[in-house]
């Protein structure tokens, strides 16, 4: 019997006038193919973030590594204790355990593509994320749910520190 991890990857099409969008005031999400159509092997999205964009607070996933690559404009992230900004073209991989956090650099706009390797069910949890950022779901929604999407938020006095200076 062949064990479905040692099948081909499916083929995956996403075009862009079908691709599903979530959006918040400051953030457009889009869809493009999460793990049960790609035989767990990836998912992925596209995010858009305004001027002054925050991200995502610093967290860490267990079970996925988490690829950025840049667009357009600028990303600031955090990684472990220390924070850099991507440009355009820059590409950064966040391993499993290690804290990250990201937010459109200052005064910059970014678009930026996003990868998560082996793939994890994540389309409901941007769902969420933009009802939450939207007002129309309870924000402890989010963190009832880091065990099911693999989200598990800490505490970083670094990037605190950062996203104060920034304002």
């Amino acid at each position: 019997m062949t064990s479905a991890l040692n099948l081909p990857p499916a083929v995956v099409l996403t075009r862009k006038a079908e691709a599903e969008t979530t959006a918040d005031p400051s953030t457009v999400m889009t869809l493009l193919a999460d793990s049960d159509g790609t035989s767990g092997g990836f998912t992925t999205y596209r995010s858009t973030f305004a001027k002054g964009a925050v991200g995502a607070p610093a967290h860490f996933h267990t079970r996925a590594s988490e690829l950025f690559f840049v667009i357009g404009g600028a990303l600031q992230v955090l990684v472990g204790e220390e924070v850099t900004v991507l440009k355009e073209g820059d590409f950064l991989a966040v391993p499993p355990h290690t804290p990250h956090a990201f937010a459109a650099a200052p005064d910059s706009e970014a678009d930026v593509l996003f990868v998560f390797t082996p793939g994890m069910a994540r389309f409901d949890y941007l769902r969420l994320l933009g009802r939450v950022m939207r007002g129309e779901a309870d924000p402890k929604e989010i963190a009832e749910s880091s065990e099911r999407f693999d989200n598990h938020y800490v505490d970083s006095p670094v990037w605190q520190a950062t996203l104060e200076g920034s304002a």
